[in-house]
């Protein structure tokens, strides 16, 4: 008798848009620049360019068009406070993500296992 084998994922819970909204999140999260930029709002907040920029030589026309590749992938969104705009990380996004992620890594699981049981069959 073989060992029950578990309950394959199916390629069908890896929603199509789920991954494509994940890849956009993974490349934009791809340029060092914008990964210290979210970094930098998960540690500290909501922040003004101005406090992003600070003690670096990064200009703020720079970090402004690297906060809007952020924010069209929805890692980061901005308010005005005064005459400022505050960006604050999005955690939707990269959960999202990082459940695309979880799927994958649960499909090889799945795919190693078969493998595992047909090496042991054989023996």
């Amino acid at each position: 008798m073989s060992p029950a084998q578990p309950d394959a994922p199916s390629p069908a819970t890896l929603d199509t848009a789920g991954l494509r909204d994940s890849a956009a999140v993974f490349a934009a999260l791809g340029d060092e620049t914008r990964l210290r930029l979210v970094a930098a709002l998960c540690a500290g907040g909501a922040m003004s360019i101005a406090q992003l920029t600070a003690g670096s030589a990064m200009t703020r026309q720079a970090v402004t068009k690297h906060l809007e590749v952020l924010s069209q992938v929805g890692l980061v969104r901005d308010s005005k406070a005064g005459r400022e705009r505050l960006w604050q990380f999005e955690p939707a996004q990269l959960d999202a993500a990082r459940r695309s992620l979880e799927a994958i890594g649960r499909q090889w699981d799945h795919a190693l296992m078969k493998l595992k049981l047909a090496v042991e069959q054989e023996h």
